[in-house]
């Protein structure tokens, strides 16, 4: 009886913390998709009010996932190019030592992921060469021409340096403004774990979390939820012994 009481006080705490941070808000229901009238809780003037006890379930299935991959040392590529969504992107992603899109995803990224590497390993010898002076040897004029084609590759990849392979999952903020992400993610068999709003299909994602996915504050409490449940999942990993 204790047990089943903790459980029901760590979902109202869950909930109570969504509430918060406004993750119920959803769009207007002329927006809504018909795949997630199930997981509306209320309509208040013209605006849909989504159930967080259901969210709390998604949220709760999608940490367990997460949990189970992480002693493996999966790697999970953190997406969020969205306004709301850029810095917490980043800084999640760079505390769990995990790749990030946070710019512009660049198509290709998982469907021609030989390509993409190319110019990751283009930007780390860039960058390795000039730390170490190995630059010197070209012209001054040649040397800004390679260092404005590195600006570029800087900004939208710099998020990925270090990835060697496929990532192992996808952690999508609004998989719908992201959908060309979630179309290579489906189409190499890549889970994608992505908190979604009121007018997002669900169908295809498979850990998808109904909630406001257009505010810092809601967008920041999911994906650090997910963050977390990888870092319990690390310190899980049984200890060997001698």
């Amino acid at each position: 009886m204790p047990k089943t009481k903790d459980i029901k006080e760590s979902s109202d705490t869950i909930i109570e913390k969504m509430f918060k941070v406004g993750a119920h808000y959803g769009y207007s229901k002329t927006r809504r998709h018909p795949s997630l009238s199930k997981y509306i809780y209320a309509t208040k003037n013209k605006t849909d009010i989504i159930d967080l006890e259901k969210t709390s379930i998604m949220l709760e299935k999608a940490e367990e996932f997460v949990k189970k991959i992480s002693p493996k040392g999966k790697v999970i590529l953190f997406v969020g190019t969205k306004p709301e969504a850029k810095e917490v992107t980043k800084s999640i992603a760079e505390s769990l030592n995990m790749p990030y899109v946070n710019e512009r995803w660049i198509g290709g990224t998982l469907s021609n992921f030989t390509e993409i590497k190319k110019r990751i390993t283009e930007l780390e010898n860039y960058q390795r060469d000039s730390k170490e002076g190995a630059l010197d040897k070209y012209t001054k004029k040649e040397r800004v021409v390679m260092a404005k084609k590195m600006e570029k590759l800087a900004r939208y990849y710099t998020g990925l340096l270090g990835l060697k392979k496929t990532p192992d999952a996808l952690f999508i903020v609004d998989a719908k403004a992201e959908h060309i992400a979630a179309t290579e993610a489906k189409n190499k068999d890549v889970p994608i774990i992505s908190p979604v709003n009121s007018d997002s299909n669900i169908k295809g994602i498979d850990y998808p979390i109904i909630g406001n996915d257009s505010s810092i504050p809601s967008i920041k409490f999911f994906i650090t939820q997910i963050a977390n449940a990888y870092k319990i999942g690390q310190n899980s990993v049984p200890v060997k012994e001698a």
